[in-house]
């Protein structure tokens, strides 16, 4: 069972129907989280995020926990009974009673230290679970390459990029506020800060995506211009597929430089935490978005917002599209410093970056922007 799971996961393409694959692949996933999740429960100290424990319901979080184990649970008995990739679904069945066993949706929850060092679990689990529900539906609805299956070639590649960078959620907002009140706390100011936490919430709200995004926009394109920063940059650039989790791919040193640049004004103006809360769920599902397989061009608005169309020819291998298209929010910001793609093509042919150099693997891509001499 072990080695055809192993296989499994080292493989790519559609999953065909009627053969309890697809049901399998949603115990086996959602087996693994619930086994996570309770784990997540026993030690919450070290494995949850303390800016998330303030937000959710645990109660909620629970309940949650019961239906997936229930679900994990029928799909993988149904399989196991009528002989449906019974090694898969034995497997997810394992998984659930493993869970139950620990503990299930009822684990206790003591009272625990705070200020302990902790990953991000939590954060993985519930970003997985609710991209994955979202997205794919997106996808599959609006598909843009209707035969690019969910699992297309090199996605191991980003799952691994995207549990990573969601494990590591606490060291990156520890490091970012450092630097950020290192390099950037002389700048904060009193009076601005009380004039912006004055303004009207929907005024602050485009002030931020505005100013958050003309630093992203200067910084992006510095990755695309400036050699070194390039070699960072070029990881997230070698996707060659474009889906939900194409933008996970980026390299942990970029995630941080940039989150630290980007979140630098938006500490020195000072603004409210609901606006911020607010700028956070847009710029996640922009982020998530924009990458989709998803045909979205929305007519005229594609010229103010960055849409799905719009990012793609950032991706694009096309030499019309070469260092075009950087702004992460507004469209306009392109067009007005002369750095929108113009092609008379609706979409982009190829995906990844020129003359493919950038190896695949996550670890090969940790050590890519360091040994790379071209």
């Amino acid at each position: 069972m072990l080695d055809k799971l192993n296989d499994f996961t080292q493989s790519h393409g559609a999953m065909r129907p009627g053969k309890g694959i697809i049901t399998g692949v949603i115990a086996l996933s959602l087996g693994i989280l619930c086994l996570l999740g309770v784990i997540a429960f026993h030690f919450p100290q070290y494995l949850t995020t303390p800016q998330l424990r303030k937000s959710y319901d645990v109660d909620v979080i629970r309940t949650i926990l019961f239906v997936a184990l229930v679900v994990a649970g029928g799909l993988s008995l149904v399989n196991i009974i009528f002989n449906r990739s019974r090694w898969l679904s034995s497997a997810a069945f394992l998984l659930v009673v493993s869970a139950t066993m620990l503990g299930g949706h009822k684990v206790p929850v003591q009272d625990f230290a705070d200020g302990t060092p902790y990953i991000g679990l939590d954060w993985f689990i519930l970003d997985l679970l609710g991209s994955a529900l979202i997205f794919i539906f997106i996808e599959k609805l609006f598909a843009l390459r209707r035969d690019q299956p969910i699992f297309r070639p090199e996605w191991q590649t980003d799952f691994h990029h995207f549990i990573v960078n969601h494990m590591v959620v606490g060291f990156v907002l520890l490091a970012t506020n450092l630097m950020v009140h290192k390099f950037f706390g002389w700048a904060a100011s009193d009076g601005l800060r009380g004039w912006v936490q004055g303004l009207n919430f929907w005024v602050a709200l485009f002030l931020i995506v505005l100013v958050a995004d003309l630093v992203q926009y200067w910084t992006h394109r510095a990755y695309h211009e400036v050699p070194t920063l390039w070699r960072l940059h070029a990881v997230h650039h070698s996707v060659k597929s474009m889906d939900w989790m194409a933008g996970s791919r980026q390299h942990i040193l970029e995630l941080l430089i940039t989150r630290t640049l980007v979140l630098a004004p938006i500490y020195v103006l000072g603004f409210s935490k609901e606006v911020i809360d607010a700028y956070i769920v847009i710029v996640g599902f922009q982020a998530v978005f924009n990458h989709a397989n998803v045909s979205v061009r929305l007519g005229p608005l594609r010229y103010i917002l960055v849409t799905p169309n719009f990012h793609h020819w950032h991706h694009s291998q096309d030499k019309e599209a070469l260092d075009r298209n950087y702004a992460a929010h507004f469209a306009f910001i392109d067009y007005a410093f002369g750095t929108a793609v113009k092609s008379t093509k609706l979409w982009p042919e190829q995906y990844g970056v020129l003359g493919d150099y950038v190896p695949n693997g996550f670890m090969k891509q940790l050590k890519f922007p360091f040994t790379w001499k071209g």
